[in-house]
């Protein structure tokens, strides 16, 4: 990490893990005392201590880096987000497209409530990971033979939840490279599957038992598609931290649940022509820069965020100050060591973090189709190994 770009990570770190553990105190207090008694209780209380810890994110894109969320959809659509339980489909074009829809939640009011399908070492992350497993995160191994029994249980456990909620799906399993779209126009190519441009073949498995658990209880399907214009540079977690600005386009579609078919194969095989209508909707965007099938939706700059992150600090910089007032860990060697250690930490943990948000550039493992099995399972196949 350059030493212009720490200076500005690190006093930006130290608020956020300082207030973020506070958020885990209370959210692990929460768990243990409110939890066993009134699950309900619970998670009304998690929803807005954890939307707290969130809010500085929201932050970080909306007053500090300036990016520019900009959600083109229809009326009807923009008016039931965030009053409904949705299960959000998505492509993976950036870095930061968890904090798109976090901001597109926050939109919406519904950032606390907002869940995710992750990577399981994803909860291990300090601070963000822990509070996402207090907020129901569901986390996966990616290997199917694990997570079809964590996805089933996870969503059943969302059946009963008190408040309406998003739960975000990144279909194709991993962040869209090129040298993942080689390899996945390598196999549609010898397979005879439609050929992608912009997107990656999607992972059917995950999405079908998503649907097939969430039908009774979840009435919408959100189909989002993330595009970033030409003249916008690519948002990455280090250029938020360095306030660098950027525009990113957020088109959503709705669909019924009640409307998609009833047969697993039926299922998946919605899921596939979705991608390859996004594909299209893709070619589109590209060719005229914005998404001109729906309207630019008002979403505005709330200023919640900001109050958020001024109380935060004023309360962290007040304890700061208190707590060496009253000790003594300047006066000494010993203690400027430990400062100097637990500051290295800090920015340790900050670059982990930005590290964590870039991991899956890797170029994909390219597979050859085995033909003694379906199309659909062949699909399957090369995807999970992709990964």
């Amino acid at each position: 990490m350059a030493i212009a770009a720490a200076a500005v990570v690190l006093p930006l770190g130290l608020l956020f893990f300082a207030s973020g553990l506070l958020v885990n105190l209370i959210q692990a207090i929460c768990y243990v005392v409110l939890r066993p008694v009134s699950k309900n209780l619970y998670r009304r209380i998690n929803r807005v201590v954890a939307e707290l810890l969130w809010l500085e994110l929201v932050w970080l894109i909306d007053w500090w880096a300036g990016v520019k969320i900009q959600i083109f959809t229809d009326h009807e659509t923009f008016r039931l987000m965030g009053k409904e339980h949705a299960l959000v489909m998505s492509n993976h074009r950036s870095d930061i497209d968890w904090l798109v829809g976090w901001v597109s939640a926050q939109r919406s009011g519904c950032l606390g409530s907002t869940l995710a399908v992750m990577k399981k070492s994803s909860k291990f992350l300090p601070v963000i990971g822990w509070s996402m497993w207090f907020s129901e995160y569901l986390f996966l191994e990616r290997s199917w033979a694990k997570d079809e029994s964590t996805l089933r249980s996870g969503i059943q456990q969302l059946s009963d939840y008190p408040l309406p909620f998003w739960l975000a799906l990144f279909v194709e399993g991993t962040r869209f490279t090129q040298a993942k779209l080689l390899a996945a126009k390598e196999y549609a190519t010898s397979t005879g599957l439609p050929v992608p441009r912009n997107v990656l073949i999607p992972r059917t498995k995950g999405f079908v038992s998503a649907v097939s658990h969430m039908r009774s209880f979840v009435p919408a399907i959100y189909d989002v598609t993330v595009a970033v214009p030409k003249n916008s540079p690519a948002p990455t977690m280090l250029r938020l931290f360095k306030g660098q600005a950027s525009v990113v386009h957020v088109h959503i579609k709705r669909h019924l649940m009640k409307e998609l078919p009833e047969t697993d194969e039926a299922v998946a095989q919605w899921c596939r022509d979705i991608f390859v209508a996004k594909d299209a909707l893709l070619d589109k965007h590209i060719a005229e820069d914005t998404f001109s099938d729906k309207e630019l939706q008002d979403t505005g700059r709330p200023i919640k965020s900001l109050l958020v992150m001024m109380s935060w600090a004023c309360l962290v910089v007040a304890g700061f100050v208190k707590f060496l007032q009253r000790s003594s860990l300047l006066s000494s060697w010993k203690g400027v060591a430990f400062s100097a250690v637990g500051l290295a930490v800090v920015t340790a943990l900050m670059q982990i973090m930005i590290q964590f948000s870039q991991s899956e550039r890797s170029n994909p493992t390219k597979i050859a189709p085995v033909q003694s099995k379906s199309k659909g399972e062949q699909l399957e196949a090369q995807n999970d190994k992709q990964q």
